[in-house]
């Protein structure tokens, strides 16, 4: 279940907020006025967030080059990254 506050919350108890987000790896979400308005996370969770969205980048480009027929055989492509190494 997600843990919510709201803004005055974060204004007023912010270092019970920081603690929370980084002992527990998943965002506090801040209303503001009963809505949504922010998420906020430790920057170690951002960064293994960002992380894993630019590794599903990769996969993506990867898996439309099969799709696409953009491939070659694993000891053609090892032979060219040999050569190249060699240089």
């Amino acid at each position: 279940m997600p843990t919510i506050k709201s803004s005055a919350e974060l204004r007023n108890n912010y270092n019970e907020i920081s603690t929370f987000c980084h002992t527990y790896t998943e965002p506090v979400f801040i209303t503001k006025n009963g809505k949504g308005d922010l998420a906020v996370m430790s920057i170690e969770a951002y960064e293994e967030m960002t992380s894993r969205f630019e590794l599903y980048g990769l996969i993506k480009e990867g898996l439309d080059d099969i799709a696409g027929g953009n491939t070659r055989p694993f000891s053609e492509a090892m032979s060219s990254i040999r050569e190249k190494r060699k240089r």
